[in-house]
């Protein structure tokens, strides 16, 4: 099972911004390339007041900062020289994070599909749409939101694809800015079997692909909860990808580069539950030959050999 797309965390809220220009990423993009990924995932248009792209219904919408370089632009344009599938991810206003309520999301998202569509549709490498709005478990709004700007997605761009990338509410699915690495009230398979059959149900025909973060449960229960995922991907018609996180959710300094042996076990998990592809959060940062942890330079030269040995 070999990682063949990746996010690209332009706003990196939680993580160090590397302060990148074209250069640099174009050296990322052939370092992408050589590892074999073939797709590219903007995991946000833009986060609160920070934005990827000049976008003016958000800049005169929310007063959201106009940013120096048009980055979706770069990308694109960088996608379509590499021969990348561009996947556009919308736009998180936070208000989820704070209140919990994803209708919130819909109403700006559904301008930014808009504006998005029309500044970059264009693009060869333009091949599909990430619904970014974070969830684990039944929250408020989130069948609605996911299938109403789907269904926008879809009937825009002709019919591209779109997916979504939740977390599974295990024993790690802590807060970043929390000095715990673990919780007691952890989702059993069951529960999560049961709530994801509910969301998957109002779904269809809107969302083409679950990558479920694999980060939150422990090793020893991969299989378990990677077979319900596929079960219930196959059940309800969607393509069953895993995110496969390229950090460390095991110790306390969030987030560095993950131990190669673990990102190894979750890639195989995948495999044996029949996962139909891989991507991973993420390249830039925790993987890259040029990132700024020394560590990424190391994981990616082990995992050249892994993906050289087959």
């Amino acid at each position: 099972m070999l990682i063949t797309g990746t996010f690209i965390d332009e706003i990196s809220h939680d993580i160090p911004h590397q302060n990148w220009g074209a250069a640099e990423w174009e050296h990322d993009f052939r370092y992408m390339q050589a590892a074999g990924i073939d797709t590219v995932i903007l995991i946000r248009c833009g986060y609160r007041k920070f934005l990827s792209y000049p976008s003016a219904y958000l800049i005169n919408a929310h007063g959201c900062f106009a940013p120096p370089v048009d980055l979706v632009e770069m990308f694109l344009t960088l996608s379509d020289k590499y021969n990348m599938n561009f996947y556009f991810g919308l736009y998180d206003s936070g208000t989820y994070w704070d209140t919990g309520n994803l209708f919130h999301e819909i109403e700006d998202n559904k301008f930014v599909i808009e504006e998005a569509w029309k500044k970059y549709g264009h693009h060869a490498s333009f091949k599909g749409w990430y619904l970014s709005m974070e969830i684990s478990r039944r929250t408020i709004g989130a069948t609605e939101a996911f299938r109403t700007l789907g269904l926008q997605c879809k009937a825009i761009s002709g019919g591209l694809p779109t997916f979504i990338s939740p977390w599974i509410d295990g024993k790690k699915a802590v807060q970043a800015a929390s000095t715990e690495l673990t919780k007691t009230d952890a989702v059993s398979v069951e529960e999560h079997q049961r709530e994801w059959g509910e969301i998957f149900s109002g779904l269809q025909g809107s969302v083409d692909a679950v990558a479920f973060q694999d980060g939150h449960i422990d090793y020893t229960e991969l299989d378990a909860f990677f077979s319900v995922n596929k079960q219930l991907a196959d059940q309800y018609g969607l393509q069953c990808w895993t995110n496969a996180e390229s950090f460390d959710r095991d110790m306390p300094i969030k987030f560095l580069p993950i131990k190669w042996e673990k990102l190894r076990l979750k890639l195989e998990a995948a495999r044996r539950c029949g996962y139909d592809k891989a991507i991973t959060f993420e390249f830039a940062h925790f993987m890259s030959p040029q990132s700024a942890y020394v560590q990424a330079h190391h994981l990616y030269n082990r995992y050249a050999e892994y993906k050289n040995s087959f």
